[in-house]
C-alpha cells in the first residue's frame, strides 16, 4: 500500500474544469491545465493496494492499477508509466473518455468514495509524454507477414500497433481523411484534444505502421483487392449504422444523426471549414438520447450559441446512489452531470417523441412529445401529457444497431453475423473466413473505449497465433467476457 492512512487521511479530489463562462468560447478541453499535479500524488495514496483488487476486473484492459498508484504515489513517473503501458497502448485516450469502471470496483468504494483511478492514469500518461518516456517501440525483426486493419478507431489502432511490434507489416485503412474514427471526428475537442491522437499517430508510423486514408473498403478497395495483398485483415469498422427514429416529420430538413452532426463541428476546429454546415447558433436545439453521445451534442451547441439546448430521455432518471440490482463491485446507472451539462440546457427524462412539426418551406420548427412510465414492464404513453417544445435543429443520438453492410465490406467477405447483426467470431477472434478477424464494436457492438483497446490487443494475439503458429502478445480478454462492467 502506497500510503496506509492515505483513504483516512486525503478525501478525494477530482481535476478541476475552467469557468463555464470561458470554456464555451473555446473548443478547448474543459479542465484547468495543471489542476491535477498539486494533489494527484497523494490521491494516488488512498488506493489500498487491496488483497483482491477488484478495479482489475471493472477495467477489461486489467490496468495494474495498484501497483502504478504506488509509483504515482512515489513520484516515480516513468515506472509508473512503464506499468500503465504493459496493459494499454492509449492511456491518454482512456484517461479522459472512460467511464472508469474500475473506479465503480475500487474496494474503496464501497464505503468511501472510490480512487480517482482515472484522473492517475491521465496524470502519469502526460507527465511521460512530457518528459518524453513514450517512444517508438520498433520490433527488431520483421516477420515477413503482412496485415490489413480495417478502420483506424481505438480497436483498429490497438490492434495495428500491437501486430506492428510483433514484426509485421501493418496497413491501416480509414475511410475518413485522417486517422482516429470516432475519436477523431465522434468525439469533440473539448473532451480530448486531437493533438493527443496525432502523437500517437507519429509513434506508430515510426514503429513501422503505415496509414491509409480516404478509402473504404467494399466501395473504393474489394475484398479480393485485400486479401490478395494481406497475409490477415483485421475488421475494425466499428458499429456505425445509427438507431434512427422513425416518427411523423422525420424527413423534415433540420433533423439529423448525432454523427453527422458531430463530425462537422471537429472539422471547424481542423481548420477544414470557417463555420459548421450544421449550426446551433441561434437555434432551439433537441437532442434526443441521454448518453454521452447525447452529452456531447449538448456542449457543441452551447459552444456554437444555441438559443437553447433540451435533452430528451425515454427512461426514467437514474438515482444518485446504488440500487439494490447494481450492487458493487458492478458499473451502476447512476445520475451524471457531465461537463456539457453544467454548461446549461434542460434535461427532460421519461418522454417519447410523437412526431415533428414543420413551417412551410420543410424545416422543423417543434418537436412533440409525451410522457411515459413503465406499465407491466413496458413503457406506456401518459394520457393527457402532450406538449410541444421548439426544435429548429434536433440531433438523433440513440445509439447504433450494428456494423455497417451497405458499404459491401460484410457481403464481398463473406462475413457471418450473429443474431445482434454484429459480425461471427470465435474464441481467437477469428470470422468464418480464413485469416479474417475482427475487433472493437464490429464485432462486440457498441461499447466503452476500454474495451475497444482490449478487443484489438486481444484480436492481435489471434491474428499472430494465425501467421506464426505462436503468439507472446497478451490477450486481456475473450469475445465472450463481460467482467463487471454490463
Amino acid at each position: 500500500m502506497a500510503d496506509p492512512k492515505g483513504f483516512l487521511t486525503t478525501g478525494r479530489e477530482v481535476a478541476k474544469t475552467r469557468p463555464v463562462s470561458e470554456r464555451v468560447k473555446d473548443w478547448n478541453e474543459v479542465y484547468v491545465p495543471g489542476s491535477l499535479l498539486p494533489i494527484i500524488s497523494k490521491q494516488a495514496g488512498r488506493c489500498m493496494d487491496c488483497g483482491i483488487p477488484f478495479c482489475h476486473n471493472g477495467c477489461p484492459l486489467g490496468n495494474l492499477i495498484p501497483e502504478w498508484n504506488d509509483y504515482a504515489y512515489r513520484e516515480d513517473w516513468s515506472a509508473a508509466s512503464e506499468r500503465l503501458h504493459a496493459t494499454n497502448n492509449f492511456p491518454e485516450f482512456t484517461g479522459r473518455l472512460c467511464p472508469a469502471p474500475c473506479e465503480a470496483a475500487c474496494v474503496l468504494g464501497i464505503n468511501q468514495p472510490a480512487v480517482t483511478i482515472k484522473n492517475v492514469e491521465v496524470s502519469i500518461i502526460d507527465k511521460a509524454w512530457d518528459a518524453n518516456d513514450v517512444r517508438p517501440q520498433a520490433p527488431e525483426r520483421l516477420s515477413g507477414k503482412t496485415v490489413a486493419v480495417i478502420g483506424s478507431g481505438p480497436a483498429g489502432l490497438a490492434a495495428a500497433q500491437q501486430l506492428t511490434r510483433a514484426g509485421h507489416t501493418v496497413v491501416v485503412y480509414e475511410r475518413a481523411d485522417r486517422i482516429g474514427g470516432l475519436l477523431r471526428y465522434g468525439i469533440p475537442e473539448f473532451k480530448m484534444e486531437k493533438r493527443h491522437i496525432n502523437r500517437r499517430i507519429e509513434q506508430m508510423r515510426a514503429e513501422g505502421t503505415k496509414f491509409r486514408t480516404g478509402i473504404e473498403i467494399g466501395r473504393d478497395l474489394t475484398s479480393t483487392d485485400l486479401r490478395k495483398r494481406f497475409d490477415a485483415v483485421v475488421v475494425a469498422a466499428g458499429a456505425t449504422t445509427a438507431r434512427d427514429l422513425p416518427v411523423p416529420g422525420r424527413e423534415l430538413q433540420g433533423i439529423h444523426q448525432a454523427m453527422e452532426y458531430l463530425p462537422l463541428a471537429n472539422k471547424v476546429v481542423e481548420g477544414d471549414f470557417v463555420a459548421s454546415p450544421i449550426s446551433a447558433e441561434g437555434k432551439h436545439v433537441v437532442v434526443i438520447g441521454g448518453g454521452d453521445t447525447g452529452a456531447d451534442c449538448v456542449g457543441t451547441a452551447h459552444r456554437q450559441g444555441a438559443a437553447s439546448v433540451t435533452q430528451l430521455e425515454i427512461m426514467p432518471r437514474p438515482g444518485e446512489e446504488r440500487n439494490p440490482g447494481q450492487p458493487w463491485p458492478t458499473f451502476p446507472m447512476l445520475y451524471k452531470v457531465t461537463s456539457a451539462h453544467e454548461e446549461g440546457g434542460e434535461r427532460v427524462y421519461s418522454v417519447s417523441t410523437t412526431h415533428f412539426e414543420g413551417d412551410e418551406d420543410g424545416n422543423v420548427q417543434f418537436l412533440h412529445l409525451v410522457e411515459v412510465e413503465f406499465v407491466d414492464g413496458k413503457l406506456t404513453q401518459k394520457p393527457g401529457t402532450e406538449r410541444k417544445i421548439p426544435a429548429q435543429l434536433v440531433t438523433l443520438a440513440m445509439g447504433f444497431t450494428g456494423t455497417d453492410v451497405e458499404n459491401g465490406l460484410v457481403a464481398q467477405f463473406g462475413l457471418d453475423l450473429d443474431e445482434r447483426g454484429n459480425i461471427a467470431r470465435d474464441a481467437d477472434f477469428a470470422t468464418n473466413v480464413d485469416g479474417v478477424f475482427v475487433a472493437g464494436d464490429a464485432g462486440r457492438g457498441q461499447s466503452l473505449i476500454v474495451w475497444a483497446i482490449a478487443e484489438g490487443r486481444s484480436a492481435a494475439r489471434g491474428v499472430d497465433r494465425y501467421l506464426t503458429g505462436a503468439s507472446s502478445l497478451p490477450a486481456p480478454i475473450r469475445p465472450t467476457d463481460r467482467a463487471l462492467t454490463v
